[in-house]
């Protein structure tokens, strides 16, 4: 999503870094204060970003099975006060304080991984990753053609989905039922759509592959960049702050260790 807010000005390669660290934080966080002060720095993101909150509660639906699951397997472990008994199932204030801490956590987690790629165009992404990976160019891993396959792959998912939609629309106007039926049903009559999607895949792929050949593209080597990465001082500024907040995360687990 096109924009000129703060984090949309910071270079990709930052943003990749930052978010590793702030996954390996939000893990290291054990118990709710240390959580709130990760919770206080995806909302600060998020506003940086100046992009609806909506948005961001909308990207949790995709996980939203995940989160329940996830909770749900943490309610019932878990020391303290048991609330509720059944044969070999209990149910704690241990455990429910797990159960709220997981969901916490999973939510941040994903909506602060929106705030990435909200920000950040798939050529940026894919630039970056790159440039990061380019040590393991010294132990012969082909880094260039692994970033290639990550820009096409992410360039075409756009044109598969309107494909798609596409021959469902031609299967439908030839009668096809779709929407009806047992899930059995609904997946056999998937089949006519999903032959021709990946016999024009195939094709998509060889006439690209035709046109590089045409333009002589061969990996990596030696070949220039249109767009050239630079760190600015956005960057730092959103370095010191994250370490700032990172350094209060380990403080919280050190003075309020019994606090959950």
């Amino acid at each position: 999503m096109p924009g000129k807010s703060f984090i949309h000005k910071m270079d990709a390669r930052a943003k990749i870094l930052l978010l590793i660290v702030y996954i390996v934080f939000i893990f290291l966080c054990y118990n709710f204060i240390s959580l709130a002060v990760m919770t206080a720095f995806t909302v600060l993101v998020i506003a940086l970003t100046k992009i609806s909150f909506i948005k961001y509660l909308k990207s949790l639906k995709v996980i939203l099975v995940i989160i329940i699951l996830t909770g749900i397997l943490n309610l019932f472990y878990g020391s303290g006060e048991v609330l509720w008994e059944w044969w070999m199932i209990k149910l704690t204030t241990g455990g429910i304080s797990n159960y709220f801490f997981v969901i916490i956590r999973i939510s941040i987690l994903m909506m602060v991984s929106s705030a990435l790629t909200y920000t950040t165009s798939p050529t940026d992404l894919t630039d970056a990753i790159e440039r990061l990976l380019k040590p393991l160019s010294f132990f012969h891993v082909q880094v260039h053609e692994i970033a290639m396959m990550m820009t096409i792959a992410l360039r075409f998912i756009p044109v598969l989905l309107e494909e798609t939609d596409k021959i469902m629309n031609a299967q439908k106007a030839r009668g096809a039922d779709m929407e009806s039926g047992n899930i059995f049903q609904r997946v056999k009559a998937l089949i006519p759509v999903l032959i021709p999607l990946f016999v024009s895949s195939f094709r998509r792929a060889n006439d690209l592959a035709m046109a590089m050949e045409c333009r002589c593209y061969n990996g990596g080597k030696n070949r220039t960049r249109m767009k050239i990465l630079h760190y600015s001082v956005t960057d730092l500024i959103a370095l010191v702050f994250s370490a700032v907040m990172f350094v209060g995360v380990i403080l919280c687990n050190l003075y309020f260790p019994n606090f959950v």
